[in-house]
C-alpha cells in the first residue's frame, strides 16, 4: 500500500512535507516508522516472519509488528493500528512503553530503494495466547515465540542461519537487553 507519509530532517525535526512512501523511498527521504516488540512473562520474544510477497528481506523473522506512520499520525496511534492490521492484536495505549528512537539507513533493490527511517521502538507484554494472533497475509508468512535464550543464540548465528537481518545485529541486542530488563524470570 502507498500511503502518505510525513518527512522529516536527517536529525528527525518534521518538515511539514508528506509524500507517498515509494517517493521517500525512491529519493532518501527521512522519515517515521513503528516497532513493537512483543515479550511473555515467561521470558519470550514473538517474532514476524516476513511475507514472502515483501522486496525487503522476504522470509526472515523481525520485529512483532511494524510500519509506518500515516501523514499526521501519532507515533502511538500507529503502533496501535499496525499491531491490530499486522497481527489482530488490540492494544491499549497505557500497555506500551516507548525505549528508544533508532535510525536506520539502508539501500536496498539495487539501489531502487534508499530506505532512512527512524524506528520509533516500542515494547508490550503479550497476554494472549499465540493461537490467538491473525496474521495479516500479505504482510505476514508466521509468528513464533522464542526464549530469550534461542533469541540470542540466532542471533549470534546470524549471518550464517538466514533468520535475522544480519545488518540489525545491534539493534536486535538492544531490543533483548532492554525486555530482559523487564521481565523477572
Amino acid at each position: 500500500m502507498d500511503e502518505y507519509i510525513d518527512i522529516v530532517t536527517a536529525t528527525g525535526e518534521p518538515t511539514g512535507k508528506t509524500a507517498l512512501k515509494s517517493e521517500a523511498h525512491k529519493n532518501g527521504w527521512y522519515h517515521n516508522t513503528i516497532h513493537l516488540w512483543l515479550y511473555t512473562k515467561k521470558g519470550e520474544i514473538l517474532l514476524q516472519q516476513r511475507s514472502h510477497k515483501k522486496v525487503i528481506h522476504p522470509l526472515l523473522w523481525d520485529v512483532s509488528a511494524a510500519g509506518h506512520i500515516d501523514a499526521g499520525e501519532s507515533f502511538l496511534n500507529a503502533v496501535l493500528r499496525e499491531t491490530k492490521e499486522e497481527i489482530g492484536l488490540t492494544l491499549q495505549p497505557k500497555e506500551l512503553t516507548k525505549i528508544g528512537t533508532k535510525l536506520h539507513e539502508s539501500s536496498y533493490a539495487n539501489g531502487t530503494i534508499q530506505d532512512n527511517e527512524f524506528h520509533q521502538v516500542y515494547i508490550a507484554e503479550l497476554k494472549v495466547n499465540l493461537s490467538d494472533l491473525k496474521p495479516q497475509e500479505d504482510e505476514v508468512e508466521a509468528l513464533k515465540l522464542v526464549s530469550f535464550n534461542d533469541f540470542e543464540l540466532l542471533l549470534k548465528n546470524s549471518e550464517t542461519n538466514n533468520h535475522f537481518i544480519p545488518t540489525n545485529k545491534s539493534y536486535y541486542h538492544f531490543i533483548l537487553d532492554t525486555i530482559k530488563s523487564k521481565v523477572e524470570l
